[in-house]
């Protein structure tokens, strides 16, 4: 299932993480919340913020600036946005959200070859905005590491 409309155009939900924009196809947000609280999992990889009990349902919170290879914030991450993956949901801990974006699929490149760190392998592809770039986040990607 894709958000391409028929102009050409394709939605993302938007969110901040250390300065820098992110997005994620709207199709693959369920929903996005404010501050939880979570539960640590011991001996978790440094990534693992713990587990999101959602409804009923147990979630992995990922800390996307642990992941990501950004320094830590003096506040907590505040925004939790719900992801759906092929191996189900994760729960991604952003810094805040944004608006929900309609881009021209034109404007799509793909990832630049020269990242690193924790954005090789999970920024799929890059927007020019007028005001910077939208680091298009892979959900699958996200939720994988080597721990």
């Amino acid at each position: 299932m894709t958000t391409e409309t028929q102009t050409g155009k394709k939605q993302f939900c938007t969110f901040a993480v250390a300065g820098h924009l992110f997005g994620i196809d709207v199709m693959n947000v369920q929903e996005i919340l404010r501050r939880q609280e979570l539960t640590r999992v011991p001996k978790a990889p440094p990534e693992v913020a713990g587990l999101l009990n959602l409804r009923g349902s147990i979630l992995t919170a990922i800390d996307l600036r642990k992941r990501l290879g950004f320094p830590a914030s003096e506040h907590p991450a505040g925004i939790h946005v719900i992801v759906a993956g092929s191996d189900g949901s994760v729960d991604l801990l952003a810094d805040e959200v944004r608006d929900v974006l309609e881009v021209d699929i034109s404007a799509f490149e793909d990832a630049p070859e020269y990242l690193e760190g924790g954005l090789k392998g999970v920024v799929s592809g890059v927007y020019k905005l007028e005001e910077g770039l939208l680091l298009v986040l892979d959900p699958d990607a996200v939720a994988e590491w080597n721990g």
